[in-house]
């Protein structure tokens, strides 16, 4: 599924919102703009333009409002969207009523990313999704197929608890 259907909005989702969709449908959700993306996708400036179950894949094109103070993208960009895909792509694994959070991330950071890099695309793909652990390892492009970076993470599978 690609994304654009509908206007983006931004937002947090109550625990009982977030139970009624299926780890798949929620993230495609997010992809069609059904549901409200988080702040930092604001922040940040990134999409989320495909999703099926077990990859997920995430956009942005760097600008000089990501810079570091030396002039260079900073890593924090590159991680925030492997973070999200392999995260999310983790997401789209699950069932109904389950979450997950990142456990342990590693990235490796292979080439500058500057402003004139153009659109950049992160993929996260689900290695091995279990009930408790899942694994999942992405990587970053520009749009010549080069590799920038790629990552590994474990994610932590869990049920939501009930709000109050």
């Amino acid at each position: 599924m690609t994304g654009g259907q509908h206007p983006k909005q931004f937002g947090v989702l109550s625990v009982d919102d977030r139970q009624g969709y299926s780890g798949l449908a929620f993230v495609q959700a997010l992809v069609s703009g059904a549901l409200p993306h988080n702040n930092m996708v604001r922040t940040l400036g990134y999409d989320i333009l495909e999703a099926s179950e077990g990859c997920v894949i995430v956009i942005a094109t760097p600008n000089t409002d990501h810079l570091n103070p030396a002039g260079g993208v900073h890593g924090g960009l590159a991680a925030t969207l492997l973070d999200s895909a392999m995260g999310l792509a983790v997401q789209s694994t699950l069932g109904q009523g389950l979450g997950s959070t990142t456990l342990e991330f590693k990235i490796f950071l292979l080439r500058p990313v500057t402003p004139n890099t153009g659109l950049i695309r992160a993929e996260g793909q689900v290695l091995k999704a279990g009930c408790r652990v899942s694994t999942t390892e992405g990587k970053l492009t520009d749009s010549q197929n080069r590799l920038l970076a790629h990552a590994t993470t474990t994610c932590l599978v869990f049920e939501y608890p009930p709000e109050g």
